[in-house]
């Protein structure tokens, strides 16, 4: 059994192989010289840094059913208290997220009348969004479109999109709402209505978590206020290890078999054979398997299939990939204002700002930097402004200096500076995006012993690739028991 590529996809695969079948043979082959892939993260003088993603969502499990396996439950951290919020930049300054917004409605009214992000026009616009009918004929719409039918286009521009932005770093005109965000097409399709949807949900929710209380108890009340909440950005929910992701990277590793893990060991071709496939390995012997996972980025995983399967090896180059660059830095408490409250912020393309996002690492979790410093982590680039990854170090590095001064009023020159860049790393699920997984997964069917793994078919995020990962090597082992 091999799993080609040792990110927390090919990781996650691996331990669940070893999990399902102890006495079988399992390899996992990773090109670089370490595994965790993105994952990687770095203390230097005081600062945790986090080269790519900084925490996960607790409430999709298989994350945290992992780091439980691997024993690093208990050293997991929440986000602090006070930094549960973010905002969104409008005319030049930061102003709240309206309370219990979801990406894609508000699971409060009052909050949304209260905020300044939107014009009353605005607000009453998504108020409708209870009357608007619902979309019966299939098509596959991209999240803009989605987004300006139910809301109207003032709120997809100053809350939708920059929300959206900050997790895909995707152009909202071209994303799948159905791919990326299934769950409200299908409150749509349901309940006619997406905030209709999350009260009902939450309604039933709440009967669930006290079905000896009424409607109108003050138990049931705050259960429900919380059901609601936990509808929209819950941020509550993020958690991390204390030391890093890459504890969890070196949890996961430490506990596969001294002979699984291979590094610098790239997979140059791959055949199949009487009985299952062989492997070229660079700089190493051929390698026979019984069941091959794959674990790598859509267009890795094509290159090597390309003269196997040239149909599957087309689907899989046709998903595209975005990239950022990730502007890490650290300054003396001093250099603001007033301290930071929150988690970050996000800037709606419409501001015409040259970063995605930021978000405040040091006011997030703790351990990120000494009390006495900010870490700000600055995000530039994305499928929206792909020229700006073209700048060079000095040049990115003042861009985000220049905009922290402008929306923060920092002051000074920061001790810390790291420029991280991620080329092709996010894969965009466009328009058409569930049909083409659905003809990769046909494909797949003709070549048995095959499968595929990682970010780019049924979610993004730390879980989802761990979920990606166990799921083939359940389906692996079962096919393979059942032969």
């Amino acid at each position: 059994m091999v799993v080609v590529g040792a990110g927390i996809t090919g990781l996650a695969a691996a331990h669940r192989l070893t999990e399902l079948a102890p006495d079988w043979r399992v390899l996992l082959l990773e090109a670089a010289d370490r595994p965790g892939g993105v994952l990687c993260t770095e203390q230097c003088g005081g600062y945790l840094l986090e080269h790519s993603a900084d925490s996960f969502l607790s409430n999709v499990p298989e994350a945290l059913a992992l780091c439980r396996r691997v024993g690093l439950e208990e050293a997991l951290v929440g986000t602090r208290p006070e930094a549960r919020r973010a905002f969104v930049v409008r005319g030049g300054r930061l102003v709240p997220i309206p309370e219990g917004f979801s990406l894609m409605a508000p699971a409060r009214v009052w909050p949304l009348l209260a905020t300044p992000l939107l014009s009353w026009r605005g607000k009453l616009r998504v108020l409708g969004e209870w009357f608007v009918p619902p979309r019966r004929d299939g098509v596959d719409e991209s999240l803009a479109e989605f987004a300006c039918r139910r809301l109207g286009r003032e709120a997809f521009e100053r809350l939708v999109q920059p929300l959206v932005a900050g997790i895909y770093t995707a152009a909202a005109e071209k994303l799948s709402v159905a791919a990326a965000l299934p769950r409200f097409v299908e409150l749509e399709q349901r309940y006619g209505s997406v905030a209709r949807g999350l009260r009902r949900e939450a309604r039933a929710a709440r009967a669930r978590a006290h079905p000896s209380a009424g409607a109108g108890s003050p138990s049931a009340a705050s259960a429900g206020a919380d059901d609601v909440h936990a509808a929209g950005a819950r941020y509550g929910l993020f958690v991390t290890p204390r030391e890093g992701l890459s504890s969890l990277v070196a949890a996961v590793a430490a506990r596969l078999p001294p002979s699984v893990l291979r590094t610098q060991a790239r997979v140059q071709q791959i055949r199949r054979m009487d009985g299952g496939w062989e492997l070229a390995v660079q700089n190493g012997l051929p390698l026979a398997a019984d069941a091959l996972i794959l674990a790598v980025a859509a267009p890795a995983a094509a290159r090597l299939l390309s003269g196997l399967h040239p149909a599957l090896a087309s689907e899989l180059r046709g998903i595209e990939y975005a990239g950022t660059t990730l502007v890490l830095l650290g300054y003396a408490r001093q250099a603001f204002p007033s301290q930071p409250r929150g988690s970050g912020f996000v800037v709606p393309a419409i501001e015409q700002r040259r970063i995605l996002a930021a978000s405040f690492a040091s006011e997030k979790f703790p351990g990120r930097a000494p009390a006495d410093r900010v870490l700000v982590r600055v995000f530039v680039g994305g499928a929206t402004q792909p020229h700006l990854m073209e700048l060079g170090d000095e040049e990115v590095v003042a861009l985000a200096e220049r905009e922290l001064a402008e929306l923060l009023g920092v002051r000074g020159q920061p001790e810390l500076v790291r420029v991280i860049r991620w080329r092709r790393q996010m894969p965009q699920y466009h328009v058409g995006h569930l049909a083409r997984v659905q003809r990769i997964e046909a494909h797949l069917a003709e070549l048995p012993g095959l499968l595929l793994a990682g970010n780019a078919y049924h979610g993004v995020g730390i879980p989802y690739c761990i979920r990606s990962g166990e799921r083939a090597a359940e389906q692996a082992v079962q096919r393979l028991r059942a032969s």
